[in-house]
């Protein structure tokens, strides 16, 4: 689990929460007194974000969510680049075709991929469109992904607005128990609140977490490109870590650098 992304959301539940309990209130019986409004906004929400794509961009989103909370390590810009830098020492060397006894030490299949296609003599130009063009292919998944919940968050509070509407109704149309319209405009109101719940406590927080993600998977990924293009030149080793290191944040740069020397 990627603790990052649990530890915010229950920093803001708690927050919620000890706020509710400080002017005192029942948080638990605001939250989950009314098990119809977490039905009708929870499932409705995702339901209506379901109608407005494809069967395949749900089963994406569900993907999404499991990759949003499950995280993982962030990809190893600096290894990749020490890495890359070894393969053009000895592509310079000993000559292009002898990285393919190398390749079995790498574990990256997208980097795997690309070397290999270099090794077998692809046109440059052609292995550049071909390392794009899945780049931007999996950019587009990430972006359907991320969508799923952006959607899902707009349409949120529609539902609880709806939930409150029929709770009103409800209420309105059993007037001749005056004692019985606080409890019942409570709940009524309880719908509202689970769609600003989940649209800026769930969706938003996963869609953004997503998109974050991707655009630092999206920079891994060009990295990789740029060196495979460049071992397939013949670059000097040493030109191609000062290259490399660009992709990297200034103090890791550094770090480079110094190894590098």
């Amino acid at each position: 689990m990627d603790p990052l992304t649990i530890a915010g959301i229950l920093i803001a539940l708690a927050t919620t929460f000890g706020a509710m309990f400080m002017a005192g209130m029942d948080p638990v019986g605001i939250f989950f007194g009314d098990p119809g409004s977490i039905m009708l906004v929870f499932i409705g929400s995702l339901g209506a974000t379901a109608a407005s794509g494809t069967l395949p961009d749900l089963k994406n989103g569900m993907k999404a969510l499991v990759k949003a909370f499950a995280g993982g390590a962030p990809p190893d810009s600096a290894g990749s680049i020490e890495q890359l830098v070894g393969f053009a020492d000895i592509a310079r060397r000993d000559g292009l075709l002898t990285l393919e006894s190398s390749l079995a030490e790498v574990e990256d299949e997208f980097l795997k991929r690309g070397l290999m296609m270099a090794v077998d003599g692809t046109d440059p130009e052609e292995l550049r469109e071909t390392l794009d063009l899945e780049l931007s292919q999996m950019a587009a998944r990430h972006r359907n992904g991320a969508a799923f919940f952006g959607n899902a968050a707009g349409y949120a509070p529609a539902f609880g607005v709806a939930g409150t509407v029929i709770g009103l109704i409800d209420m309105l149309s059993n007037l001749s128990d005056p004692g019985a319209l606080g409890p019942a405009l409570a709940v009524a109101f309880s719908t509202t609140l689970w769609g600003v719940f989940l649209a800026n406590y769930i969706y938003t927080p996963v869609s953004m977490k997503l998109k974050r993600s991707s655009a630092i998977e999206v920079a891994y990924r060009e990295l990789l490109v740029e060196g495979i293009l460049s071992i397939q030149a013949g670059a000097n080793p040493r030109a191609l870590s000062g290259k490399l290191s660009a992709y990297l944040p200034p103090a890791d740069r550094a770090d480079e650098e110094q190894q590098s020397a």
